[in-house]
């Protein structure tokens, strides 16, 4: 199922943090990740971290790769830390509330 491209644009940012939250991440592996869950283009997600670096939410280094080239890895940083859990935070509130609006006017419907 496609999902609304503003809805993908806007969480892309807390999964990849929540991804980087559990270990230090490149560029691709955070692409595969979130294309389980998401359906998204390799490219959609690099704006997304250079913006995160940016805003100083993650800090980059490289990484020697036996595939070819060194690898960017992307790490949380303690303000990082702390937008990710009111990203968390925020998005519970408003997925909670949409729910709760689904649900009562479906009652409605019926």
């Amino acid at each position: 199922m496609e999902v609304n491209p503003q809805f993908k644009k806007g969480v892309l940012e807390l999964c990849c943090l929540y991804l980087i939250r559990s270990k230090d991440r490149y560029g691709y592996e955070l692409a595969q990740q979130v294309s389980i869950y998401i359906e998204v283009a390799e490219g959609a997600i690099y704006p997304v971290l250079r913006r995160l670096v940016k805003d100083e939410y993650c800090t980059t280094y490289l990484r020697e790769s036996t595939e070819g080239p060194s690898r960017k890895y992307y790490q949380l940083t303690l303000k990082g830390e702390i937008y990710l859990n009111e990203l968390i935070f925020e998005w519970s509130n408003f997925t909670g509330s949409v729910a709760k609006l689904m649900e009562k006017e479906g009652k409605r419907d019926e």
